[in-house]
């Protein structure tokens, strides 16, 4: 297993503390001087080098485990698997449903984006600077995506991406061959675990979430996984419940 870490969210840097991973990984850290320009730009850059450490993780059989502030680093581990040789789907475990577009947003949140990105949006934005081919809506599993805003709720009414609860996810709820495990921490109930950035009540505990990632991890077929951290940096984990669940996300 190799720990890649990506201290930022989306083009913002973060503290390194706001990412607590167990001190006895041997860590890659992806850091970049971001160019000027839009964010789109400034992403494309940072993503070309996390892309290019997860496919050379990849290509040592190894399987990348890509730790990050935000969901949209997903783009990077999908594109460096797939310039390993490896064509994998994903299994999105998110609060949100990541599926807006620049002409549904109300926010203009980028992070908003990536599952859609993933499955085919105008390519033009990041995909290809960075290498990433679109994977076909039915390989892409979100699980729980209990917070959707309309436009999100209406292109999942006919898209085919697959939907399942977390409890409910199984091997056979998952499409064939190689994986991309995606975690946003935010699926946990926002009562739980505290200083989300988009908190979002009503959700599963931690213990259901980690037993669910386990059932996909019990495959044999992922083959990266990726975790976004999106709480507000500096903020403080006074349960360790931050640390434990990164802890846990890496043992394997």
């Amino acid at each position: 297993m190799a720990i890649i870490l990506v201290p930022y969210h989306l083009d913002e840097r973060l503290p390194d503390r706001d990412l607590p991973l167990p001190p006895h990984l041997d860590v890659t850290a992806v850091t970049e001087d971001l160019p000027g320009g839009d964010v789109w730009g400034r992403l494309g850059s940072l993503y070309t080098s996390v892309s290019r450490e997860v496919a050379r993780a990849a290509r040592t059989g190894s399987v990348p485990v890509v730790v990050s502030g935000d969901c949209t680093v997903s783009l990077a581990t999908m594109a460096g698997l797939q310039q390993a040789g490896i064509d994998p789907g994903i299994v999105w475990f998110d609060a949100h449903g990541d599926v807006q577009t620049l002409e549904t947003t109300a926010s203009g949140y980028v992070g908003g984006m990536p599952l859609r990105i993933i499955v085919g949006y105008r390519p033009e934005l990041i995909s290809q600077r960075i290498g990433l081919r679109p994977i076909a809506e039915d390989r892409a599993v979100l699980v729980d995506a209990r917070d959707l805003d309309p436009p999100e709720a209406d292109y999942l009414s006919s898209a085919a991406v697959r939907r399942s609860g977390v409890a409910d996810l199984t091997g056979e709820t998952l499409p064939p061959g190689p994986l991309v495990l995606h975690l946003d921490l935010d699926v946990i109930d926002s009562g739980e675990l505290a200083g989300l950035r988009f908190p979002v009540p009503g959700g599963p505990t931690a213990d259901d979430v980690l037993a669910a990632a386990r059932r996909v991890l019990d495959t044999g077929r992922v083959a990266a996984i990726d975790v976004a951290c999106t709480w507000h940096p500096g903020g403080a984990d006074p349960t360790g419940l931050r640390a434990r669940l990164l802890a846990e996300l890496t043992a394997r």
